[in-house]
């Protein structure tokens, strides 16, 4: 059987999760990645010096000039997924910031969606979006779009013309909103729908960059009729996957529920439409019901649920500070991964997500008297990358490396490095802590996780196709 061709080949260290509560520090090691952009190699301990001998082995093809030596104090780590962003919002972030959340969807969400009925603007806009999101190391994205198919279609577009892998969605939303951003009927709402999902399968048939995902926005947006069509596709087509806000504020539940007085909670409203199960992903989920074994927590493990923790959002935007139960939900071998929702806070950045989410557990565990205890920075890693590629669906494809998973990786280089003698060594434009040269490596990762910015992430790499390089 004839080995797969190299395209491309690094030797460095490489950092990823080797569980939800550990990372795995890869120095030494050798990864190469065929034309297809699969890792068909992950060798380890290697040095420098025997890497062009191995490659010879390996793929007599490949050149050896063509080497990426990634040298301290750089690293590679996956690339991150962002599994609730507002596409739309990208020009809304940073306003609104302490409004309850039907105050703001109603003051500067709708208003602001509303600007992509036309396609030309939706384009321009997408495509700056898209970028500006690479740039920050995002490497998969599940997009909410606005409502219009047009401009959803054009997200898509963008995401597949620029590398990024992308769940792509129409929102759905037939009543509470104004007129100038609301769907006719459902008839509409569904046809809509199905021409964004046709569409999307036709750019890129197979999926491997880019799928449809369908996005009622939250029930309060939805009639029963709309949520039941919704539904109907999800079960007819076990491919799709479904996004929407769940339990986000206590406004937004008690609200839900008077518009569906039928159910109880969440939970029982959304199974009710067959729109929970193992292709969901559910936003927020910061108001649960009492953990009693029977509550909406056992509804999400059972049906085996997606969570996407927006801390940025939930302690800006909704009405209080919003701490999210993910102790309790990771205790309980739920999914969860990290989200940015775009203008539901103040930043586009994962890195910035996985800071406020550290923020949140600490006070979350202080809630709780102690019980849940707050997460540490392997485990905000691990949702920010493998965590996050489980809740959109990837968890077997890209999140780590891996031999046969997809490489999507980012480059990091601190920017500033200081001898023992504290004399600087190499700097460069950034804000990052300085590192030492006799520093561990899990030092300098924990250091870029908590002061790194865009900066430091010099190249992104998206099925092996470099998205993004420093100039």
């Amino acid at each position: 059987m004839t080995s797969p061709r190299i395209s491309l080949a690094f030797h460095g260290t490489a950092i990823h999760s080797s569980s939800v509560s550990s990372i795995e520090i890869l120095e030494n090691t050798l990864i190469t990645v065929d034309q297809q952009g699969k890792i068909t190699n992950c060798i380890r301990p290697i040095s420098a010096h025997e890497v062009p001998s191995t490659l010879a082995h390996l793929d007599p093809s490949f050149p050896a000039p063509s080497v990426r030596y990634i040298t301290f104090p750089s690293f590679l780590i996956p690339g991150f997924v962002d599994t609730h962003n507002h596409a739309p919002q990208y020009l809304q972030r940073g306003l609104g910031q302490g409004m309850h959340i039907l105050d703001w969807l109603s003051a500067m969400t709708f208003p602001n969606e509303a600007r992509f009925a036309d396609p030309v603007y939706a384009q321009r806009l997408y495509a700056r979006a898209v970028s500006a999101f690479l740039k920050q190391g995002i490497t998969c994205a599940s997009y909410y779009s606005s409502l219009h198919g047009p401009a959803t279609r054009h997200l898509a577009e963008a995401c597949l013309a620029q590398g990024q892998r992308a769940l792509v969605g129409k929102c759905n939303m037939d009543r509470n909103s104004p007129p100038t951003y609301i769907e006719p009927s459902v008839e509409a709402s569904l046809a809509e729908t199905k021409a964004c999902i046709e569409h999307i399968r036709h750019i890129d048939p197979i999926g491997s960059m880019v799928r449809p995902v369908l996005t009622p926005r939250f029930a309060i947006s939805c009639t029963a009729p709309l949520l039941s069509g919704l539904g109907d596709l999800a079960t007819s087509d076990p491919s799709l996957a479904i996004q929407t806000h769940f339990n986000e504020a206590q406004q937004e539940v008690d609200a839900t529920l008077s518009l569906f007085p039928e159910f109880s909670t969440e939970a029982q409203l959304y199974e009710h439409f067959n729109l929970l199960g193992p292709r969901t992903i559910l936003a927020h989920c910061t108001v649960m019901s009492p953990d009693d074994g029977t509550g909406e927590m056992a509804t999400l493990k059972r049906l085996e649920c997606g969570i996407a923790h927006c801390p940025i959002a939930n302690t800006s935007v909704g009405g209080g500070f919003m701490a999210a139960p993910i102790r309790t939900f990771l205790d309980k071998g739920i999914k969860v991964g990290l989200g940015t929702d775009s203008g539901g806070g103040w930043s586009s950045s994962i890195l910035d997500a996985i800071r406020m989410a550290i923020v949140v557990s600490n006070a979350r565990e202080v809630q709780s008297g102690g019980v849940e205890k707050a997460l540490s920075p392997d485990e905000v890693f691990y949702l920010a990358t493998l965590g996050g590629a489980r809740v959109v669906g990837l968890g077997d494809t890209v999140g780590k490396f891996e031999v046969g998973r997809e490489f999507d990786a980012l480059i990091v280089r601190p920017n500033e490095v200081l001898s023992k003698e504290g004399e600087v060594v190499s700097e460069a434009n950034g804000v990052m802590t300085p590192v030492e040269t006799d520093e561990s490596w899990r030092s300098i990762w924990e250091k870029f996780l908590v002061s790194g910015d865009d900066r430091n992430i010099v190249e992104v790499f998206v099925k092996g196709r470099c998205v993004k390089a420093s100039t």
